[in-house]
Formats: C-alpha cells, sequence, structure tokens
C-alpha cells in the first residue's frame, strides 16, 4: 500500500500544475495581461508554462523528484506571495495558505524521494 500511496501522492500533488500550464496555453493572452498587472514581466510566461507542464510531469513520473520538488517549491512559495498578498481578502487568503501547503507537499517529496513506483527509483536500481 505505502509504493501505491508514494505515487498517488505525486498525482495528486502534480495534476495542478500540469493542468494550469496546459490551461494557461489556452488563455494566454489573458494570462500574460495578468502577470504583466502584477508587475511580472508577461514574456516569462511560455517559462511558467514550461515549469508547470515539465515539472508536473516529472513529478507524476517520479523523474528528478528532488529537484523538481525543490524548483516548484520555490515557485509556488514566490506565486503566493506575488499574486495571493492580498490577505484581508478572504479568497486571497485561502489561495495563498493553498500554495503554503503545496510548498510543504514538495519539501516533504524533496526530502523523502519519489517512492517505489518512480524512474528515480528505476534508475537506482539499475
Amino acid at each position: 500500500m505505502e509504493k501505491i500511496s508514494q505515487f498517488v501522492a505525486r498525482l495528486f500533488l502534480a495534476q495542478i500544475f500540469l493542468l494550469s500550464g496546459i490551461f494557461k496555453i489556452s488563455g494566454y493572452a489573458s494570462t500574460q495581461g495578468y502577470m504583466e498587472a502584477m508587475g511580472i514581466p508577461g514574456m516569462l510566461l511560455p517559462l511558467v508554462i514550461l515549469l508547470e507542464v515539465g515539472g508536473g510531469l516529472a513529478i507524476i513520473a517520479g523523474w528528478q523528484t528532488r529537484l523538481v520538488s525543490i524548483v516548484l517549491a520555490v515557485f509556488t512559495l514566490a506565486a503566493a506571495v506575488i499574486f495571493h498578498n492580498n490577505l484581508a481578502d478572504q479568497m486571497q487568503m485561502i489561495m495563498f495558505m493553498k500554495n503554503i501547503a503545496i510548498t510543504g507537499g514538495f519539501i516533504l517529496l524533496a526530502v523523502h524521494g519519489a517512492g517505489s513506483y518512480s524512474l528515480d527509483n528505476r534508475r537506482t536500481q539499475s
């Protein structure tokens, strides 16, 4: 049960990034405008999409899990501070706390690794 639960945990943690990156592609102009309104250069959007889609897929597959988890933890924490900093707004407070919780999940993943059902594990057994 432990082996499959580690995979399911990675899947649950990564799916928000994979889907968010895909949705940013279809809503490219509006996402770029929102980023610019928040003081982030819109030209960074392709990198954000690559990080979210690529990072999400890497976490799901369990590839370079510790490194990708650290990168996504920093990204998620930065997104919380930049985009969800109006803590007087209840919805923004919830979004901020969601990002903090996700960051915690990535820290755990970085410390403990991907688990048995992962590409990282297959590499160590070879």
